[in-house]
């Protein structure tokens, strides 16, 4: 589908062909995040799914650097853009063809009732001494559940609603904390403290990616939920840089300094555990009866909150300034802190069924 979308964005004659393609594109990518998400969850091993779930985010990390670079040369050269689009089309092509020699998810299998397909697969995946154990601790969870039974509105009420509750609330904060609004418009920031934009996406990149690969070496030793803590706790001081750079109170060149260190610390900060860890905690704590619906849920919460703080922040840096706009988000943040304390369990090194067990009442 992407590759498809790519090559009708990049041959487009004219605007409206190539934002259909884009708008097809998003649905992609729109479906890609929640599903790579769920797959690394139900095929790795506890003690190391949080690393696994972490390369998620360093992928990410390196696409969006990678085309940062691909990107500089677009306004010196006619028509660039449209390479822009033919390179894209590399990466979901190796994606689609790599796909076909992974592991289908055992979970998935077995509830369709494909239990000998199942075992087959973690027997791949885990060896064939752990077979017995893994498929033991999945009857325990998934016995007399029928997904195909499972409503939406059930979602929302009775057993499930903590769950669904505490991730699209995640989300929700996630983007509340204007961290899209920082990688939409950093370039200003830095252009005002005389760095051009395009070092300026640099800094950003390399902080977004040293954030992530720490994640992904502390997150199955320290934990999803300390590194929640001590991310949105990061977020909170960086905001308060900002927001000190922002008064009248401080020079003009500290308050250029302050101002891009916190919005390096801010990206840093954030993809130490806010960035990563709720894409890989959810998938975590929805009970498999539910997984899918409810990570479309949180999933729509994410994007939409996205939309709006992208549409809304320079209307709002206008009419607020930065000063009051920079103190909300630090506020998001700090509500993040407090919610992630009382709300969020911790989930590492505990198998899928054992964290379905403590999260949910019995019926």
């Amino acid at each position: 589908m992407i590759i498809n979308c790519l090559h009708f964005s990049a041959t487009s004659k004219s605007l409206a062909g190539m934002l259909l393609g884009r708008l097809f594109v998003g649905t992609g990518m729109g479906l890609g995040p929640p599903v790579a998400s769920l797959y690394v969850t139900e095929i790795s091993p506890a003690f190391v799914r949080g690393t696994y779930g972490s390369f998620i985010q360093i992928a990410t990390c390196l696409g969006l650097m990678g085309a940062l670079f691909i990107g500089i040369p677009v306004k010196e050269t006619a028509g660039w853009w449209r390479i822009c689009f033919w390179v894209s089309t590399i990466p979901a092509a190796v994606l689609a063809v790599a796909m076909v020699f992974c592991a289908e998810s055992p979970h998935w299998l077995y509830k369709r009732g494909r239990t000998e397909e199942a075992e087959a697969e973690f027997e791949k995946l885990l060896g064939g001494s752990h077979v017995k154990v893994a498929m033991a601790e999945l009857s325990k969870s998934d016995k007399g559940d029928d997904t195909d039974t499972v409503k939406l509105s059930e979602l929302f009420y009775g057993r499930h609603f903590r769950v669904v509750f505490i991730g699209s609330t995640l989300f929700a904060l996630q983007q509340l904390s204007g961290i899209n609004a920082v990688f939409y418009f950093s370039s200003t920031v830095f252009k005002s403290a005389g760095v051009p934009s395009n070092l300026a996406n640099v800094f950003i990149g390399i902080a977004n990616l040293t954030g992530s690969i720490i994640a992904m070496v502390l997150m199955d030793k320290l934990g999803r939920k300390a590194l929640l803590l001590w991310s949105f706790s990061g977020m909170v001081m960086s905001m308060v840089l900002q927001v000190t750079a922002a008064s009248s109170y401080v020079a003009n060149s500290g308050a250029m300094y302050l101002s891009v260190g916190g919005m390096l610390m801010f990206v840093f900060t954030f993809a130490l555990g806010a960035g990563p860890v709720p894409g890989l905690l959810l998938p975590e704590i929805f009970p498999s009866r539910i997984r899918a619906k409810a990570m479309a849920i949180c999933m729509s919460v994410h994007w939409v909150i996205n939309f709006f703080v992208g549409l809304l922040f320079l209307r709002l840096l206008e009419q607020l300034g930065p000063q009051l706009l920079y103190s909300i988000f630090s506020s998001f943040c700090l509500i993040a802190v407090v919610f992630v304390k009382r709300n969020v369990v911790e989930t590492k090194g505990k198998s899928l069924q054992e964290i379905e067990i403590a999260l949910l009442p019995q019926e």
